[in-house]
This record gives structure tokens, C-alpha cells and sequence, in this order.
């Protein structure tokens, strides 16, 4: 079973050829040499590496030269700007490199909270003709997901991080699963699928984070596991617990059978990013 974490980032530290757009919470520096490490320390055989838009928004330079000099261990994801006129340009030039996986929205970030805009299902359009998954970072949104997903119905939509507010910093909130009931109801859209990243951040309790159990059933009760996937969201994550207590209640929970864990650890994303034994796709993908 191949092991694959549904998102991480890496990054340099700031400087003045890839200078940073805002300042991160978290380590002055992960590279991608460092996030292979820790993958390698736990038994993690890839990553879906997403661009940070925290520091670099909608350059993804630095997410390339990690994919080149780890080949088959990374396959990418870019932010794109709803709100650029050439967005369709820019998503069909993603999608013809090598390793790329998916586009990124950032709707919890400034991004126009209107379902109907033109240049979200512009974007989602375009990505749906080149066969890439839409990742959208949407906590307080889960409504404007829903309008998107009955509009679009032939996108893959796929919701970071649970579609929750999740913490950077101790402590994890009192109700830290108190919009879970809107992420429920997305489960009515086939074309919605979740990841289940930077889920230990939640948790109330020690390590390995049983509380956790009860309302992440709810979700692969909703969604089945044909439509989650598990992922740490490190370096986000890393104020809070280290890579590997985020890997390893997966791994230790008796709530799993080995197939639902096959499925939720690497298998669910293999389908819905066509990411091959090898690594990810090549283009040429199908829709």
C-alpha cells in the first residue's frame, strides 16, 4: 500500500530572489529536502505539494524545484486567481507540466464570496476541461461550496483541511468541530470530495488524538471512503505536534479496518489525482 499525504508545503526561507508575500507561523524555512526527510523518518512514500500562497501566493517557482529534485515523490498543486483575466490561460499551461495534480482556490482569502461569479466558474470550468481536481481552502464558505458544486457539476471539488478553521498556534479551539454539520451536507454532491488534512490539530487530547474518532466517523459515514483522503498539512501544523504524531493515529487506530485505511492513507487519492505506483500522471490526463 502506497502511503501518500494529501497535502504538505515546503518553502525557503525568505530572501530577496523569492521574496516572501507575508509571514508564516511556523519554521523560518522547510525545504523540500527536509519534507522528503521527515516523509522518509515515518514511512511516507509521496506528498501532494501545494504552493504556499502564504509566502509566495501565485508563484509556484519554488514548488518546481522541489518536484525536479525528487522525482516520483511530490505531485503539485497551484493557487490561481479567480479574479485574473487570464486564469483559463494559466490553469491550461498547469496543466500540461509534469506533476501537476490540481489548481487551488483560496476562497477563505479575499476571494468574492458571490457563487456566481465569473471568474470562479471560469476557473473551475477551465479545470474541469483539463481533467484537474479544484482544491479549495474554504473555511466559512461552506455554503458559497455547495452553490459552486450544484453549478459545476462536473468539477472535481475537493475541500481542504475538513472545511474547518484550524489552528497554527495552541490552543486548538473549545468547539473545533462546531461547523461540521455544513461540511456534512456537501456529502450530497458526488462531485465533493475532502480531505481529512491537519486533522490532530483539532483534537482536545494527547497524542494519538481519540477524541478525534467520533466526529471524523460522521465524515466517512457522509462521504464514504471513495471521497477522503488523509493529509497532515504540514508545516501548518507544526506549532502544534510533529510530522509523525500526524501520520501515526492513523495508522494505530482500531476505528479503521485495513481497507478503509488503504483508502483514506493513499488509494482514495491515487483515483481522484491520478496518481499512478510511479508518481503522479503525466498530461494527457483524463477528465
Amino acid at each position: 500500500m502506497l502511503t501518500i499525504d494529501a497535502q504538505v508545503h515546503a518553502y525557503e526561507r525568505d530572501h530577496a530572489g523569492r521574496p516572501w508575500k507575508d509571514v508564516l507561523t511556523g519554521p523560518p524555512e522547510v525545504t523540500g529536502d527536509a519534507m522528503v526527510a521527515a516523509m522518509d523518518a515515518v514511512g511516507v512514500d509521496g506528498a501532494i505539494l501545494v504552493s504556499p500562497w502564504t509566502m509566495y501566493r501565485y508563484d509556484e517557482s519554488y514548488a518546481l524545484e522541489v518536484y525536479a529534485a525528487h522525482p516520483g515523490r511530490f505531485g503539485l498543486v497551484k493557487p490561481v486567481d479567480p479574479a485574473d483575466p487570464a486564469v483559463t490561460e494559466t490553469i491550461a499551461h498547469w496543466a500540461a507540466m509534469h506533476g501537476t495534480l490540481a489548481i487551488r482556490i483560496m476562497l477563505s482569502h479575499g476571494v468574492t464570496s458571490d457563487p456566481g461569479d465569473p471568474g470562479i466558474n471560469r476557473a473551475l470550468a477551465a479545470a474541469a476541461d483539463h481533467g484537474l481536481p479544484v482544491n479549495l481552502s474554504c473555511n466559512g464558505r461552506l455554503e458559497q461550496v455547495a452553490r459552486l458544486a450544484a453549478t459545476n457539476a462536473n468539477t472535481r471539488l475537493v475541500i481542504d483541511h475538513l472545511g474547518l478553521k484550524q489552528p497554527r498556534v495552541p490552543p486548538t479551539p473549545p468547539v473545533p468541530f462546531g461547523e461540521l454539520p455544513k461540511l456534512l451536507d456537501l456529502a450530497r454532491y458526488e462531485n465533493v470530495a475532502v480531505k481529512i488534512s491537519g486533522a490532530c490539530t483539532l483534537s482536545l487530547a494527547p497524542f494519538p488524538y481519540d477524541d478525534l474518532w467520533d466526529p471524523l466517523g460522521r465524515v466517512f459515514d457522509a462521504f464514504g471512503f471513495e471521497r477522503c483522503m488523509w493529509g497532515t498539512d504540514w508545516t501548518r501544523a507544526a506549532n502544534l505536534l510533529s510530522y509523525g504524531q500526524a501520520v501515526e493515529p492513523f495508522r494505530l487506530t482500531g476505528r479503521l479496518s485495513d481497507g478503509e485505511r488503504a483508502d483514506l492513507m493513499g488509494r482514495t487519492l491515487q483515483r481522484i489525482y491520478n496518481w499512478n505506483s510511479q508518481g503522479p500522471t503525466a498530461p494527457g490526463r483524463s477528465p
